[in-house]
Formats: structure tokens, sequence, C-alpha cells
């Protein structure tokens, strides 16, 4: 995995989950964002001070965690 500086995970913020920079702002809100359509540009407009480069290393965490590990989905 390519080094992400700006995906943070500290015990005491967000209990430990995946965060931009050490703030209250988690990957999982990022990537839900990007999910129900919302736009990188939209984002930043809606949180001023994020980065475009966060919410790209955001997407590139989120999609390495999802190679890591087999997530069994249930079938219809």
């Amino acid at each position: 995995m390519e080094y992400l500086d700006r995906i943070t995970q500290d015990p005491s913020i967000m209990g430990g989950k995946a965060c931009i920079r050490g703030m209250r702002v988690t990957v999982g809100m990022i990537v839900g964002q990007i999910g129900a359509g919302y736009a990188v540009d939209d984002i930043l407009a809606d949180y001023p001070y994020l980065e475009r480069e966060d919410i790209m290393q955001a997407l590139r965490y989120a999609a390495w965690r999802t190679e890591e590990r087999e997530v069994v989905l249930a079938v219809k």
C-alpha cells in the first residue's frame, strides 16, 4: 500500500476509526458521501477544512481495506 499520510487512527478520536488528519471526519463518512452521489466538489463545499487530497486518500484507503479482507455478501 502506498503511503497515506492524511489518514490517521487514534483511539481517542472517533473511537479509533480511520480519520482525516486527526479530525473528527472519518474515512467512512467520506466514502458514504461519495456513495450517496455527492461529488468531490460538493463535499469540499460542505467541509471547507478538507482538501481534495484528503478525499482522494480516503478513497484509496477504503479501496485498500476492501482488498485486504474477504467480505461475505448476502445473495438474494
